[in-house]
């Protein structure tokens, strides 16, 4: 049964064994055109007003002149992230942000670059930021140590977020949906159904939310490294 549960998540394929599967990731680049139409649809306006959204949201926490262009970075990233969670809720495609693969080659490259980055130019601010205003010089060692870890550890806690959330929802939608053949009863099935299309409109919040925190999150960690 676990086979069967978790065979969901599983990136191969049956065509000579390739893991074709990751193709869903680029599944985005189809939306790409909408933006070129002369008259722009209502989900295109509401598109736009949801980027410029978070556009000055992530301008101020990023403050602009510090960092020219990084606010486009972190909003296409928010898009890509976003269409994958989506994708993973329409059957029979694979859900590419459930595997630590793909969510840590997301932020592992740029933790690493911002870091490379800081550390080049902004020694000393980094340095300071080792150990928080106001520590007792007894304590100092102890949260230099604390400090380094927990920064270290920043890209696979934003990794595992995002691939936890995505498997526990699909997880339990898969779990309910087994179980329906085995109901003899029009009520329970009823209270099934019911009870699975609450929880698609909850993976739905959660596809959004998880790649807003993703994006805002990072956005944070660069704006307290510049």
């Amino acid at each position: 049964m676990m086979t069967n549960l978790f065979s969901v998540f599983d990136p191969s394929t049956s065509i000579f064994n390739l893991p074709l599967n990751w193709i869903s990731s680029l599944m985005v680049l189809i939306y790409l055109p909408l933006m070129y139409w002369i008259i722009p649809s209502r989900a295109n306006l509401i598109w736009n007003k949801l980027m410029n959204s978070l556009y000055s949201e992530m301008e101020n926490l990023l403050m602009k002149k510090k960092s020219p262009g990084s606010t486009l970075i972190f909003i296409s990233l928010f898009s890509f992230i976003m269409f994958n969670n989506f994708m993973g809720l329409f059957p029979y495609i694979f859900t590419s942000s459930s595997h630590l693969l793909f969510t840590l080659t997301l932020s592992l490259p740029l933790w690493i670059s911002l870091m490379i980055y800081s550390w080049l130019n902004f020694s000393q601010h980094m340095f300071s930021h080792l150990i928080p205003q106001g520590t007792p010089p007894i304590l100092m060692p102890f949260m230099v140590c604390i400090e380094t870890i927990s920064n270290m550890i920043r890209p696979g806690t934003l990794a595992i977020r995002l691939t936890a959330n995505m498997i526990a929802g699909h997880l339990l939608i898969t779990l309910l949906s087994s179980n329906g053949p085995l109901l003899s009863s029009l009520t329970l099935v009823s209270f099934l159904i019911s009870t699975q299309m609450l929880l698609m409109m909850l993976e739905t919040a959660v596809s959004l939310i998880q790649a807003y925190v993703f994006t805002i999150l990072m956005t944070l960690y660069t704006s307290e490294a510049n």
